[in-house]
């Protein structure tokens, strides 16, 4: 049986979700220093792979028991190609055509694309008239940030598009997530299975289509960074991400993305010499405004029905 969710997060909940912020927005910051020297795939396949052995190695220090059901270990695999393979290798590919601050803007989208995909398949996470607001809303946020300055020639459409092409993969992953509440296995494991199995998808990928020349002339800052973004913001993020989507849901979850942005701007601008135009910002207020009506705190005072407010039974569990 699934874990009841808190559709109302509290503050160990906030705590999470500011938690995994920061080590996501930190990713943005290194994905940015690695594609100087490092092509799209490898760096996917490094941030996956070494994050599989450092989580193997928690694993094993905390003798966590292995599940032994095929059908849990599909679920890694299926999990891994939504949530890393596919969402990881676009964001990479874009992030070398644009800049890291853009690129965490347009992946602010992923809790409006999480709201469509959770109402179609999640029964308890059904779309009120206030989170659709909030998707128009926030979509409008996303067609005046990339609209206009493809219009103009400014910025690039592919990138923005592969962006975009993640938020959605992640969307899916989001609400696939939430089987595993009810399936007994450890938050630490379900990380460790599906970033090992992104790695053994992502191992033949790389090493076929981009081959080993450019490890050996990658810097030492680039290493670095990799290894940061395999540790801290796919490792320690992931063990993070799957506690708070046990806690609080596959949309509450994915207003994550709304802090992303402010912590990947602010080390674009300080370390990658980025700039922050008016039109982002306008275009992330739109999204900020979207995303707090699919939250629904600041817009609702009392607790109708329908509104996602917390019953008195979810508040005991």
């Amino acid at each position: 049986m699934a874990t009841p969710i808190n559709l109302i997060m509290g503050l160990r909940e906030w705590a999470l979700l500011l938690s995994l912020s920061v080590l996501w927005g930190g990713s943005f910051f290194f994905v940015g220093v690695a594609v100087t020297d490092l092509p799209p795939l490898t760096i996917v396949t490094l941030r996956v792979s070494l994050a599989a052995l450092g989580l193997w190695l928690v694993v094993a220090l905390l003798r966590y028991p292995l599940p032994r059901t095929p059908a849990i270990w599909l679920a890694f695999a299926v999990m891994g190609l939504i949530n890393n393979v596919i969402p990881f290798s676009l964001i990479v590919w874009g992030q070398t055509q644009i800049a890291s601050g853009l690129a965490s803007i347009l992946n602010a989208t992923t809790p409006l694309f999480t709201v469509v995909v959770a109402t179609l398949v999640l029964p308890d996470e059904k779309a009120t008239p206030l989170k659709l607001l909030g998707v128009l809303v926030g979509f409008a946020g996303v067609v005046a940030l990339i609209g206009v300055p493809a219009a103009t020639g400014a910025a690039p459409l592919l990138p923005q598009l592969a962006i975009l092409g993640a938020t959605l993969s992640y969307a899916f992953a989001k609400s696939f997530g939430r089987r595993f509440s009810g399936m007994g296995v450890p938050a630490l494991v379900i990380a460790t299975g599906q970033v090992t199995a992104s790695a053994l998808i992502m191992l033949p990928m790389a090493w076929v289509m981009e081959g080993t020349d450019a490890l050996i002339a990658a810097s030492l800052a680039s290493w670095s960074a990799v290894i940061c973004l395999a540790l801290l913001s796919t490792s320690l993020a992931y063990v993070l991400y799957f506690m708070l989507l046990e806690r609080a849901g596959a949309t509450n979850v994915s207003l994550v993305t709304l802090l992303v942005p402010v912590f990947a701007m602010a080390l674009g601008v300080m370390f990658l010499d980025e700039t922050v135009t008016p039109l982002q910002l306008g275009g992330l207020a739109l999204i900020a405004v979207g995303l707090s009506a699919i939250d629904g705190r600041l817009w609702t005072k009392a607790g109708p029905p329908g509104t996602g407010r917390l019953s008195s039974k979810a508040r005991r569990s």
